[in-house]
């Protein structure tokens, strides 16, 4: 079952009111789940940045040429992707605790630009930089991927329906419905 699949409320077998249906993104977005890849994200964070201030400095300066310009612009791209899924994680742990709603999290969601990276050096490149810089930068790839799958899904979710989408009171309705949700 993926993200996007609905998990069903039990009852209305019997002729009663149809299920409702809970997206399963919301839960995992509200759960113990999230709350570990929250942890990682933030732990991989700090790794890095620890990593980058002290040994991976240092390790920098041993490093040939090109492989030293390989090093820089990986790092580039490593802190740049940890910073917009840390952005991504905070958003998201905002509205799970109520600090934002939805809609608010949403309008604030453009400045996060998660987009799909792979790492810009070939093999032989990356044979030559510090193991644990490439662990690191392939940590958060696939952390980047978890998010990115979330984000997506979360996105299926806010995309209006039809009769949404000629409702203006739709918005209100979302909020007040993320409102119930919360409780």
């Amino acid at each position: 079952m993926s993200l996007r699949d609905s998990v069903s409320n039990e009852g209305g077998t019997s002729g009663g009111p149809p299920d409702e249906t809970i997206p399963f993104v919301l839960r995992h977005t509200n759960s113990e789940a999230f709350k570990v890849l929250f942890k990682e994200g933030m732990t991989l964070v700090e790794e890095s940045a620890a990593y980058l201030d002290g040994p991976g400095r240092n390790q920098s300066k041993t490093l040939r040429r090109p492989a030293a310009l390989a090093y820089a612009t990986e790092s580039m791209r490593l802190t740049t992707r940890l910073m917009q899924i840390a952005s991504w994680l905070l958003l998201r742990r905002a509205v799970n605790e109520g600090e934002l709603s939805s809609v608010q999290a949403q309008s604030e969601r453009h400045r996060v630009r998660l987009t799909r990276q792979e790492l810009f050096c070939d093999e032989a490149m990356l044979a030559e930089l510090p193991r644990e810089f490439v662990d690191l930068s392939e940590r958060s790839l696939r952390l980047q991927s978890r998010v990115m799958h979330l984000d997506r899904c979360l996105s299926e979710l806010r995309a209006p329906t039809r009769r949404e989408a000629g409702n203006p009171f739709a918005a209100d309705i979302a909020r007040v419905e993320a409102a119930f949700r919360r409780a």
